[in-house]
Formats: structure tokens, C-alpha cells, sequence
């Protein structure tokens, strides 16, 4: 049950992504309200600024590494807890014996045209 961990923990991750994200837009919402100020405190917009590109930061580091991580288990590598790989090569052994089903079918078909008097 180790994928269960890793999937856990995948989505925690993205609930920590999603908080951030609202943390982010609450900052830029704060500097908005600070600049629609008829006179706005610059040391105020400055740290808000800071907190704003502070989260953008976070939040694009951590959806690189979520897509290089989804990005890994799509391209069947190798990858803890997942079993992709081992499904996509299944189905393509299920397909090709499928097709093969076909083809003989096929041939079975043209002999027994071939054998009629």
C-alpha cells in the first residue's frame, strides 16, 4: 500500500499548492486596495510586494516539480507506487493479441475460401 503514501502525500502537497495560492491573491488583493489609496504607505506596498512574489515563487517551484512528477509517471519510467507502466504494457500486449486474433481469424477465413471446390 505504499502508492496510497505517495498519493497522499501528492495531495497534501497540492492543498498546501492551493492555500498558497489563495495566499497569494490575497496579497495582491492588499496591494490593489493599497494603491486605489489616495495616498498609499510605500513601506506597506513594499511588503506586500514581497509577499506576493514570495508566493509566486513557491507556488511555480512547486508545480514544476508536481509536473515533472506527472510528467515522469506518463512517460512510463520507472516511478515508486506507480503501476502506469506496467498497465500501458499490458493493454498494448492485450491489443496485439487482440489484432493477431484478427488476423488469424482472417487467414483461417481465406483457406477455407481457398479449399471449397
Amino acid at each position: 500500500m505504499a502508492g496510497f503514501g505517495v498519493a497522499n502525500e501528492r495531495l497534501r502537497a497540492l492543498e498546501e499548492l492551493e492555500r498558497e495560492i489563495g495566499a497569494s491573491l490575497q496579497s495582491a488583493g492588499l496591494v490593489i486596495l493599497e494603491l486605489s489609496k489616495e495616498k498609499p504607505q510605500e513601506r506597506h506596498l513594499d511588503r506586500q510586494c514581497a509577499q506576493f512574489g514570495a508566493a509566486v515563487a513557491k507556488v511555480e517551484a512547486e508545480l514544476s516539480a508536481q509536473i515533472r512528477y506527472l510528467t515522469q509517471v506518463a512517460t512510463g519510467q520507472p516511478h515508486e507506487g506507480s503501476s502506469y507502466a506496467a498497465r500501458k504494457s499490458c493493454q498494448l500486449a492485450l491489443n496485439r493479441l487482440d489484432y493477431a486474433r484478427r488476423r488469424l481469424a482472417e487467414l483461417a477465413r481465406a483457406c477455407e475460401l481457398m479449399l471449397e471446390p
